[in-house]
């Protein structure tokens, strides 16, 4: 049975680790951790969320696009975890976009990403996945994978300006 697991704030070492590869993906506390993070995400309005920000510094993480109050015009998906993900290509075409985190609570910040790349993972059954991501899909692996690095999307922000709570940032995108 999953359960909703606390996340760890901006400030917290663990979010600036890099994280360790999984060795044994059968392990059941993976399958456990997967199921965990998905009740999470749902339960704090995420569209995705990576290991290390529920305190396990592990290479994986879960995109899970669906409107929410957090993102209401987000495209809806399944939840699909992706363990040892890796960027293989770019596009180049840079978009930039308002980004939060359930990490970094109350902010929002403009974030330049590539608007397409090619990636791939492993699924929780081990099967491997290599596929082109876009547009929104394509900003949020892009977020969740520096997790698994130790960037949180303050850190990609090119101004300081470019910094707003989440307050104004409802007030902009919304009015």
């Amino acid at each position: 049975m999953s359960k909703i697991r606390q996340i760890l704030k901006v400030g917290n070492p663990i979010l600036r680790q890099r994280s360790d590869a999984i060795i044994n993906i059968a392990d059941p506390q993976i399958d456990e951790l997967i199921e965990d993070l998905i009740a999470t995400a749902d339960a704090a309005n995420g569209v995705g969320i990576a290991a290390p920000q529920v305190a396990s510094s592990v290479r994986l993480f879960v995109v899970a696009s669906r409107p929410s109050p957090r993102y209401p015009y987000a495209p809806t998906m399944q939840p699909t975890a992706m363990i040892d993900p890796q960027l293989i290509d770019r596009s180049g075409e840079m978009v930039s976009g308002w980004e939060g985190c359930l990490s970094v609570p109350g902010m929002r910040g403009l974030v330049l990403r590539d608007r397409s790349i090619e990636v791939t993972y492993l699924t929780r059954h081990g099967e491997f996945v290599q596929q082109e991501l876009t547009g929104f899909v394509a900003r949020i692996f892009q977020h969740e994978l520096d997790h698994l690095n130790g960037i949180l999307f303050p850190d990609r922000v090119s101004s300081s300006t470019d910094l707003i709570t989440e307050a104004e940032y409802l007030k902009i995108a919304f009015d």
